[in-house]
């Protein structure tokens, strides 16, 4: 008897406690749902989003502060930490800054960031925080790591493998003079350390344009042309009245060489690259 007993309590037990977690995870379920509802389904061509921004500088609503900026032709900014109120798309209720709306309950970013104020939806993006640079960024975390010298996140593909310029993010780009460091465009690293638009880069290439607009370093690997201008030059012999030497600066070395004139061009002597430029002859130190 006890142990039918005993047996009949645990199953009891068992059956309210499948009870208690069933509704649980209804309750769970449905808070889920909540939470979801609207994904993808708001935003602007920025960001995916289900809030709009109240702007502090101007007191307007905008989806972010990228529309800020465009809507008035870059007359002032919208800093990203001032925002303090939203406005939730579901339910248009205006609230404090927070990721789950006060009134409906629903995400209004599934990626939420409340040091810049920022929400978006798609999760594709592989957002994350830098402390470092003290604002979020895209590619995923586990992809790029932080330069202090240069100031900026940098693939890991470049971690030990490239020229390091103090704050060579913190700059505007020398093409299209946007602002590096939190723009939305790719950016690309030169062999020389200064960064320019991914974009930039291509079309200074298209134009035949391959040294750095910062530096003149060569951007890339110009060997095959430095060998055409050897066979020009040794095809193109100079008259005897132009056959005297010059001084020259290598941008690519940063060497001076001496070398006889030529109107094709100046080899550096020491790094053979045709990068060069004329120059006054090195000063001579004193006796």
């Amino acid at each position: 008897m006890e142990t039918a007993a005993s047996v009949v309590t645990d199953s009891s037990t068992v059956t309210d406690s499948t009870v208690t977690d069933s509704s649980t995870d209804a309750d769970s379920s449905a808070a889920d749902s909540r939470l979801g509802f609207g994904k993808m389904e708001f935003g602007c061509m920025h960001y995916r989003r289900r809030c709009k921004i109240r702007a502090p500088c101007c007191n307007e609503i905008f989806y972010c502060r990228h529309c800020h900026n465009e809507s008035n032709s870059g007359l002032h900014e919208l800093c990203r930490r001032d925002v303090q109120r939203v406005i939730c798309l579901v339910c248009d209720t205006e609230q404090p800054v927070a990721q789950v709306c006060s009134n409906c309950g629903v995400n209004m970013g599934e990626y939420f960031c409340d040091v810049c104020k920022f929400y978006d939806d798609d999760l594709g993006k592989g957002q994350f925080h830098c402390n470092d640079c003290g604002i979020c960024r895209v590619g995923g975390k586990e992809n790029f790591f932080h330069c202090q010298k240069c100031g900026s996140c940098y693939s890991d593909g470049l971690r030990d493998k490239h020229s390091c310029v103090e704050h060579s993010m913190r700059r505007h780009c020398p093409i299209c003079y946007e602002y590096l460091f939190d723009s939305l465009k790719e950016t690309r690293v030169l062999k020389c350390g200064h960064t320019i638009h991914e974009e930039c880069y291509d079309e200074m290439l298209e134009h035949a344009r391959y040294t750095c607009p910062i530096c003149s370093k060569s951007v890339c690997d110009m060997s095959k042309y430095w060998r055409q201008l050897d066979e020009e030059i040794a095809a193109t012999i100079m008259p005897e009245d132009y056959r005297y030497k010059v001084w020259i600066l290598c941008n690519d070395c940063n060497k001076v060489s001496e070398v006889f004139f030529h109107i094709v061009g100046h080899k550096c002597g020491h790094c053979n690259s045709y990068n060069t430029r004329t120059t006054s002859p090195p000063a001579v130190p004193p006796q």
